[in-house]
Formats: structure tokens, C-alpha cells, sequence
């Protein structure tokens, strides 16, 4: 998963984005509103964390043109405005939730996790897919009764497939899944990535489609 992380503090904006990548996912942070608006003209997003005190600007304002442009993606208000009128005009911009700062780092990540499955269409984090039972809040899974452990990286890419079942996914839309704009990646990571998915959950996980992508197989 793709996440726009807007905050200007550095110290806050540097712990949650090493949270976000530890989680797995690929987390572009910005400290500006005019720079979040160029990220987001430049890339898919799956969700923004936003901070409301921008030195360029107030984030309900930023909201509210998102929303007024027909722009659905999730948004986590993160700030430290905490009266219960801050949190009513945040959610009536259009937010998805409301973290109030300071925040522990893990309620971010079940934070994040709540929101997206939301979007999804499935908000139960029990999915069942052939053989494997899938707990998206715990980010376990279990195949024919036994545990599977995946590193951050295998579980943001299967999360993927999981969360756009029986759809086309290029190799270029999962590297934006997987890594930041300023992010090396090497030619065959997806490859490699895709290869040790197949060995732990079940060569037909994931099906290739010869020079156009991968597609969420049966498992």
C-alpha cells in the first residue's frame, strides 16, 4: 500500500514513517501542502495521513478541495487539535478518522488497517481465500490450519492482490505499492517477491500473465 504522510514536524513525521515501512508499506512524506498537492497529481494513493498546521496552510482547507474535486482517497487526520468541534469539522470535511497527537504508533498502523479494509469493501479482518485463512489486523496467516510467516514486504505485496481480487496488476502498480519515489529497486524484486509468496502460500497464489502483470490466483 501507497501512503502520502503531510507533517511538517520532523521528529513525529520521521517515527511514523518508519512505522508505515515497517508495517510494509511505501510511504512518500511531505512537509507542505503545495508539495502533497504535486504528489498526489503524480502518483496513486491509497491513503493520506494529514496534518492540519502546514507552514503553506491549513489541512481542512486542503480536505475540503480534495473532496470538492471528487478525490476518494482515505484520509487520517493526524493533529493536535483535540476539542470535539475540531473532530466534528474534520470528519464533516471528509475525513476517515480523526488520531489526536501524541498517538501510539501501533493504534496508527490499526488505524490504518480499519480505514483501508473499510475501503475495500470488506470491514471484517477474517478473509478466507482457498486454503488460507487471513487475519488483516494481525497481518497473520494461517494455510490449512498452520501458521505462515511473511516478512513486511511479502505481506504489503499479497495485501495488494487481496485488496483488488481477480484484478490485473502491473509490475510497475506494485512497485508503487512497495516503495517510495526516491526508492531503488532492482529489476526482478517483484519477481523474487511474487517466487517466495508462491512457496509459502501455494504456487497458484498468484497467477502471471506473460508481459502484462499478476492477478490473485486460487491458492
Amino acid at each position: 500500500m501507497r501512503i502520502l504522510l503531510i507533517e511538517d514536524d520532523g521528529v513525529l513525521g520521521a517515527a511514523v514513517r518508519d512505522q508505515i515501512a515497517a508495517d510494509g508499506h511505501s510511504v512518500d512524506w511531505v512537509t507542505r501542502l503545495d508539495a502533497a498537492a504535486d504528489a498526489l497529481a503524480g502518483a496513486a494513493f491509497d491513503l493520506v495521513l494529514l496534518d492540519l498546521m502546514l507552514p503553506d496552510g491549513r489541512g481542512l482547507v486542503f480536505l475540503r478541495g480534495l473532496r470538492a474535486r471528487g478525490d476518494v482517497t482515505p484520509v487520517i487526520i493526524l493533529t493536535a487539535l483535540d476539542q470535539i468541534s475540531d473532530r466534528i469539522d474534520g470528519l464533516n470535511a471528509g475525513a476517515d478518522d480523526y488520531l489526536v497527537k501524541p498517538f501510539d504508533l501501533a493504534e496508527l498502523s490499526a488505524r490504518i488497517g480499519s480505514v483501508v479494509r473499510r475501503y475495500a469493501g470488506n470491514p471484517n479482518p477474517i478473509v478466507t481465500h482457498g486454503p488460507l485463512s487471513i487475519d488483516l489486523a494481525a497481518r497473520s496467516i494461517h494455510r490449512e490450519g498452520r501458521p505462515v510467516a511473511l516478512t513486511a514486504r511479502e505481506w504489503a505485496l499479497f495485501e495488494a492482490f487481496l485488496s483488488r481480487p481477480g484484478q490485473l496488476l502491473s509490475k510497475a502498480q506494485l512497485e508503487d505499492k512497495l516503495y517510495a519515489f526516491d526508492a531503488e529497486i532492482e529489476s526482478n524484486t517483484i519477481e523474487v517477491h511474487v517466487s517466495r509468496l508462491r512457496k509459502k502460500l501455494g504456487a497458484e497464489i498468484i497467477r502471471t500473465e506473460r508481459g502484462l502483470g499478476y492477478r490473485l490466483g486460487r491458492g
